[in-house]
């Protein structure tokens, strides 16, 4: 059969469907960021069940018994939750069936988004179209996504937390050949062999396909032309003409200038330098610097008072502190203890640490900057003091994203990861966490979670060290950049 979870592969890819259809150990396991988004949409899920009272929880373990069920709860004429439908080879579990006037239903899709996608309105093309096989007469199309500017205060209302989309209209349109599409893919997926379907634009979008890595893209070269800066529709052009690494570009070929450098860099094996444009940057910052670093979660659900679903809440930061040319930067730090918010003591030791004077030392600074301004809006005592040092933020990510130094190593990315063991040959790949994504995990493990007394200990020093390196990064690099612009 045809579940809606593979139509939506097969949207994407043809061999994705076929895949997961044929061969589905292939598949890798969601790692855990993936795994904790996939969570949160359950979260979400089930706090939509309340828009809609007196509705009927459908069991979904087993796949006969949710059918069956389904057509028997049909006729109490109450919201449903979970309703299966199978008709045709077709699959599909509604997670909200409301009924509508004249015998009809509403379908409503939830989502742990803030705003409606194409790849949702092929969501629930599918669904519709499963239950009017299945003999259902469907009326309107909703998502349910959530509203963006929720603020929390107390406990959550559903009915505030939650907009209802009308999207009935839009599943008209892109319903178009639905019947086609589906033909196509049942055909495919009862091939014997993996359809062959060139790498392209559909490897990422809507979804980065977890068989990227481990099938499609497996034997391409370190430097393929898909790690060209900002290559997009140049890097699919090239490949497609049978140019597969960067060195493999031809003089004629159309480049920015940042593209020529990195195609200069990897063909010729060397890094490129604009020492004047480093000196322009050195030259705008001041000393005592403040190399600030915060770690963040950004929960669909929002856990503390005043803030927002998906909002960046900081509950770490690291801050090392220069107070001139050569001098050892002496280190600060702070990260929550316990469930509650951390916002209040995290910006209290923070304007402890940070002086009135000299450059506040960030790497992409619209991240930094907007955790600092969202600070004052939940603690509006704080207002004048991130205005003060917002204005004097300096993003070291400028002379890099700029191209004023280019490693090979750097394969087209201007990342801190990527900047830092490029300049400096220190990185981040034998630390216990190496990213922004596992440290929030992390952090929620051990403050919601239950977790061993020890095993909280090693993950808050674990957490300590990678958001400490970032910051030590960052000095390290500055070092760098003023011996290459000497």
């Amino acid at each position: 059969m045809l579940s809606k979870s593979k139509y939506l592969y097969g949207i994407q890819c043809p061999r994705y469907l076929w895949i997961a259809c044929n061969r589905p150990e292939l598949i890798p396991q969601p790692d855990p960021v993936t795994q904790h988004r996939f969570d949160q949409g359950h979260l979400v899920g089930q706090m939509a069940k309340e828009l809609f009272p007196g509705g009927i929880d459908i069991p979904t373990q087993n796949f006969t018994t949710n059918l069956d069920l389904t057509q028997t709860l049909l006729n109490e004429r109450k919201p449903l939750f979970e309703a299966g439908f199978a008709a045709n080879r077709l699959y599909s579990r509604v997670d909200a069936l409301v009924p509508a006037g004249d015998g009809r239903w509403d379908i409503v899709e939830v989502k742990s988004k803030t705003r409606v996608e194409e790849i949702n309105l092929h969501d629930v093309s599918f669904q519709r179209l499963c239950c009017r096989s299945a003999g259902l007469e469907i009326d309107r199309c909703y998502l349910a996504i959530i509203d963006k500017e929720y603020v929390k205060q107390g406990d959550i209302d559903p009915q505030q937390f939650f907009v209802l989309e009308d999207i009935t209209e839009a599943v008209e349109d892109i319903s178009r050949g639905i019947e086609d599409r589906v033909a196509a893919m049942l055909e495919i997926i009862t091939r014997t062999e993996t359809p062959e379907i060139c790498i392209g634009p559909q490897c990422d979008n809507p979804y980065p396909c977890p068989l990227k890595e481990v099938d499609c893209w497996q034997g391409l070269p370190e430097h393929n032309v898909f790690t060209l800066v900002r290559g997009g529709r140049k890097s699919k052009d090239l490949y497609d003409g049978g140019m597969i690494e960067i060195c493999q570009i031809p003089p004629y070929f159309d480049l920015n200038d940042r593209q020529q450098i990195q195609v200069e860099c990897v063909t010729a094996g060397r890094i490129h330098i604009d020492k004047a444009a480093i000196r322009a940057f050195l030259d705008r910052i001041n000393y005592p610097l403040y190399y600030l670093d915060f770690e963040t979660i950004n929960p669909a659900v929002p856990l503390y008072d005043y803030s927002r679903p998906f909002q960046q809440v900081p509950f770490q930061f690291s801050l090392h502190v220069q107070a001139s040319p050569g001098a050892e930067a002496e280190h600060f730090w702070y990260l929550a203890d316990g469930p509650g918010d951390p916002r209040p003591e995290l910006a209290s030791q923070l304007r402890h640490r940070i002086g009135t004077e000299g450059s506040v030392m960030v790497y992409y600074q619209p991240f930094e900057k907007t955790i600092l301004e969202e600070l004052a809006v939940a603690l509006p005592e704080y207002r004048e003091w991130v205005r003060m040092v917002t204005g004097r933020m300096a993003d070291l990510l400028v002379p890099f994203r700029n191209f004023d130094y280019y490693h090979p190593g750097q394969m087209g990315s201007a990342s801190l990861k990527s900047i830092l063991p490029a300049l400096t040959g220190k990185g981040y790949e034998d630390m216990a966490i190496s990213n922004g994504g596992d440290a929030s995990l992390k952090f929620l493990d051990i403050t919601f979670a239950q977790t061993t007394p020890e095993t909280r200990q090693q993950v808050r020093r674990d957490l300590l060290e990678y958001c400490g390196l970032d910051t030590l990064g960052m000095v390290r690099i500055v070092e760098k950049l003023q011996q290459l612009a000497s």
